[in-house]
């Protein structure tokens, strides 16, 4: 177990929502947040060039018109939402890909994508399938003096340029990703907890 806690596979999960934007967001709360896109990878701790991606956009259905906002920050345009299944037909065809639970480790970048999940799970009543969490912001934080910072300030502290585009689910994985092994190479002690 290269970091205690954590299994030896990876389930590197980063989510896009709907959002808003100032005045905009006061119509809008957090809970009303739904994914529009999953972006994956799965990583094998141990033979670290062994990754598998999954990327796919979601129809939101609380809300289904993307804020401008939302389009501009994410790249995810209107029409790829539209041609899109909702989260209920969604969901359980990335859990398939994602195989047994029992062999991996869910982890993001922060609780958002936790919080996410759960949000999403609870309003089309549907049962949240993970029973762990691994934050890797919070293990990069342990791992550069407590500093705590967004994923694109940290692919610059790991002195790693970011690969593709900010706020697109599949790259942010990725970048993740680049960034936790980063700091598996650069640390001989990794119980950083």
């Amino acid at each position: 177990m290269l970091i205690p806690g954590v299994k030896n596979k990876l389930l590197i999960v980063d989510l896009e929502a709907t959002c808003w934007e100032g005045n905009e967001r006061g119509l809008h709360k957090m809970n009303e947040m739904e994914t529009i896109e999953i972006g994956a990878v799965m990583v094998d701790l141990e033979d670290r060039e062994n990754i598998r991606e999954y990327d796919i956009f979601i129809r939101p259905v609380r809300n289904p018109i993307l804020s401008e906002f939302c389009k501009n920050l994410t790249s995810i345009s209107q029409g790829d939402v539209n041609n899109a299944e909702p989260f209920p037909v969604v969901f359980p065809g990335f859990l398939e890909w994602a195989g047994d639970r029992n062999n991996y480790t869910f982890a993001s970048w922060s609780g958002y994508d936790k919080w996410q999940f759960e949000n999403d799970c609870l309003y089309h009543k549907i049962e949240y399938p993970f029973t762990t969490h691994f934050d890797i912001k919070k293990y990069f934080a342990r791992a550069h003096n407590n500093q705590k910072m967004g994923l694109g300030r940290a692919v610059k502290k790991s002195g790693l340029e970011f690969e593709g585009t900010h706020h697109r689910g599949i790259d942010d994985a990725r970048n993740i990703w680049y960034v936790l092994k980063k700091i598996i190479r650069d640390n001989d002690q990794l119980s950083l907890f």
